[in-house]
């Protein structure tokens, strides 16, 4: 049984590794996430009240609440998920995003290596720091028959990509300088239950039953390897349990599509599921807005690595795992959806496509 750390696990990919963890294992499971914009501790609901499940709002960039978390708490294994995420607002305002990426990924891995120091040399053994990337850290592919892999070159093209990219590169000095034992993983967009509306599927599915323009930068050609979120919640507890220390993992869904292919597979599906009582079809809700400054073309990963060595592969196919999130946000309207978009952000001017999910 492992004692696991979630930082940012009130949030989209954290709260699926959050179920995950206690709905399909034995572990014991500790939230720390600081209840920003985007954490909802009704994502967590389900495992409130589980004995193995216990939650502390911390800032990450708190050194001394962090130690103190990790000395009460006592874990093996940190997956590192706390991070600002959206590519729109960290070219609004990068400062956060510095702060958190960065600074708080520093703070994490002195947290860490000073409670690695104190450990016996049998819970060394089984300690893990996995540090939870983004394949936007290696900017676009111009070649349409290319893929990310672990080897490619980081190249961020925006503020966010640019502050996950140095957080990676913390995390591997802190593996190579003071042997912590380290692991990174880079996906590619996440979609699914329980994502915060700011982001492109969200967005379209709420605007598209409300009535509302459905916004795409550009021509929407843009093009992104889509990943359900379950299923990289599986792949994120696999590496952590069984990852190899000091490597790094791309994670991807095999799934690529244009933004204006996914937006026009969710009206489609809620033409079927949720028809318009005009009887007018949801693709006449589509807009095309002025495209965003340095806006990747295309990303696509090669998830061959986890799959040769700890026998991941992604359980969704883009049909499936889209349906399954257009019928979570129908069932889910007026209770979790409607509490999160009474909280004040502009949904209007956020999400409008080629973002990280």
């Amino acid at each position: 049984m492992n004692k696991i750390l979630v930082t940012g696990g009130a949030g989209f990919i954290g709260s699926a590794v959050c179920r995950h963890i206690i709905n399909s294992t034995r572990d014991e499971l500790c939230v720390v996430d600081k209840l920003t914009y985007a954490g909802n501790l009704e994502s967590l609901q389900e495992i409130n009240g589980d004995s193995r499940y216990r939650f502390e709002r911390v800032d990450i960039c708190d050194g001394d609440e962090i130690q103190r978390v990790f000395a009460t708490f006592n874990p093996n294994i940190v997956i590192h998920l706390a991070a600002e995420s959206h590519v729109d607002r960290s070219i609004d305002g990068p400062f956060n995003f510095i702060q958190t990426n960065i600074i708080g990924t520093y703070t994490l891995l002195e947290a860490a290596r000073l409670h690695y120091a104190d450990m016996s040399s049998k819970k060394r053994a089984k300690f893990r720091f996995h540090h939870v990337s983004t394949d936007e850290v290696y900017g676009d592919l111009t070649d349409m028959k290319a893929f990310f892999c672990e080897g490619t070159p980081y190249a961020p093209s925006s503020p966010y990509s640019a502050s996950k990219a140095a957080s990676d590169h913390l995390v591997r000095a802190w593996w190579r300088t003071y042997d912590l034992p380290t692991i990174i993983t880079n996906c590619s967009n996440n979609y699914g239950p329980y994502h915060f509306p700011e982001k492109l599927i969200p967005l379209i599915i709420l605007n598209a039953i409300e009535g509302k323009p459905l916004p795409i930068y550009g021509d929407g050609k843009q093009i992104r390897d889509w990943l359900f979120v379950e299923d990289h919640a599986r792949a994120l507890y696999l590496v952590a349990t069984q990852g190899m220390v000091g490597e790094t993992y791309c994670i991807g869904g095999n799934n690529e599509k244009q933004n204006i292919e996914v937006v026009t597979l969710i009206c489609s599906l809620l033409d079927e599921l949720h028809p318009r009582k005009d009887g007018k079809k949801y693709g006449e809700q589509i807009t095309f807005v002025a495209d965003r400054p340095g806006h990747d073309l295309r990303y696509a990963i090669n998830a061959g690595k986890i799959k040769r060595e700890l026998g991941w592969q992604p359980k969704e196919t883009f049909a499936s795992g889209i349906r399954k999130t257009v019928l979570w946000h129908l069932e889910h309207r007026d209770t979790w959806c409607k509490q999160v978009q009474e909280k004040k952000y502009s949904r209007e001017r956020l999400g409008l496509g080629g973002v990280k999910g």
